[in-house]
């Protein structure tokens, strides 16, 4: 590449990056129908292979997916809302109970200059904190409602992610084969062999990861629901969401589930099946699920997967959560390249130099 070609990509590459700042405001719905359509893609790709058109294909995939969410949303939100009832109408029981039996432990295994703990004051605090994040959540959402553009804003990104969705879904391969003919023909290879492995690490790790979370989320509520819990549902489900940080949905699940279940029985005696049900869990998400959905060979690190979930929250938020494991998958392939070529290069130094090196640690 000559020097006026890297300054005009270093050009393109600074005005790409520009318009994306100014135009960030209105790119979330864009880039969530994007990625609904790459999930989609291999469905109406198979769907073409058994001689269905592009079109009805597309449609089809809409149909079917519209209806299994809304039956799932059907069968799911009553039954959380009602547990959410029910926790709040048994809270003032719980505390109750906190207070006559569990205040006292605590202010004996305290110290005696600070055993009085008062648990009043604490609960006031609490009432308190949690008005103010009322009063913030409630003036969020009148700032949102009040105002009638922001309103109209969430309507039409609403409607606008399936409209964008089955236009960018029916026109997927027409799209990627035209960004194909726009790269330099000296690096179309290599950018094309990247962009497959890309493909092929990324889709199935996050069409795997979302299965896996479900498995878990069904796993943890059935586990949970045996071991008579009353929010198994809420708390089972809520596990398997935040499971896609390793151990972070065994934690959770642990610390939430065992409480809830210290305060439904009034003791310990649940808690060592509620922690047996997310061991077990935990086991079958490491010998089934994770390397029969996922697989070995594109499953991220622990320790990858966590810093990527905290760079990325770090960096750009919630959003930026959401999109650490996608670019951190992509990122992993870009890292394997970059690896081979420095292993083929001459800054690695001759094959033969290695051996006789290990060689020569062993005598």
């Amino acid at each position: 590449m000559s020097d006026s070609q890297k300054l005009w990509f270093m050009g393109w590459l600074l005005l790409s990056a520009v318009l994306l700042y100014l135009l960030s405001p209105i790119l979330m719905p864009f880039v969530i129908s994007a990625l609904l359509a790459y999930l989609g893609d291999p469905l109406v790709d198979r769907l073409e292979e058994r001689g269905v058109k592009r079109t009805p294909g597309v449609a089809l995939v809409f149909v079917v997916l519209f209806i299994l969410l809304t039956v799932l949303l059907l069968l799911l939100i009553p039954r959380i809302e009602a547990q959410i009832s029910q926790l709040i109408q048994k809270l003032p029981g719980y505390v109750d109970w906190i207070r006559g039996n569990v205040v006292p432990h605590l202010q004996g295994l305290l110290p005696e200059e600070s055993a009085t703990l008062d648990f009043a004051t604490i609960q006031k605090a609490l009432g308190k904190h949690w008005r103010e994040a009322g009063g913030i959540v409630a003036n969020v959402w009148g700032s949102i409602s009040g105002s009638g553009m922001a309103l109209l804003g969430w309507i039409a990104n609403l409607v606008l992610i399936p409209v964008l969705t089955f236009y960018l879904l029916r026109d997927w391969d027409p799209l990627v084969a035209g960004v194909r003919t726009l790269l330099p023909r000296s690096s179309e290879p290599t950018i094309v062999k990247l962009a497959k492995e890309s493909d092929e690490v990324l889709g199935a790790f996050l069409r795997g990861q979302v299965l896996v979370m479900f498995a878990l989320g069904v796993i943890y509520t059935t586990g949970l629901w045996f071991v008579g819990l009353e929010l198994a549902l809420l708390i089972g489900m809520f596990a398997g969401l935040v499971s896609f940080v390793p151990y972070l949905g065994l934690i959770v699940g642990i610390l939430i589930a065992g409480v809830a279940s210290i305060l439904q029985a009034r003791g310990f005696g649940d808690l060592p099946w509620v922690v047996l049900v997310f061991v077990v869990g935990q086991m079958l998400e490491g010998m089934v699920l994770t390397p029969r959905l996922v697989g070995e060979r594109i499953g991220l690190h622990p320790v990858a997967v966590i810093f990527a979930v905290m760079a990325g929250g770090q960096l750009y938020g919630f959003f930026g959560i959401l999109l650490a494991l996608p670019v951190a998958a992509v990122a992993m392939v870009l890292v394997r390249h970059v690896v081979e070529q420095y292993r083929n290069s001459d800054w690695y130094g001759p094959e033969e130099y290695g051996g006789e090196r290990e060689d020569a640690d062993a005598q």
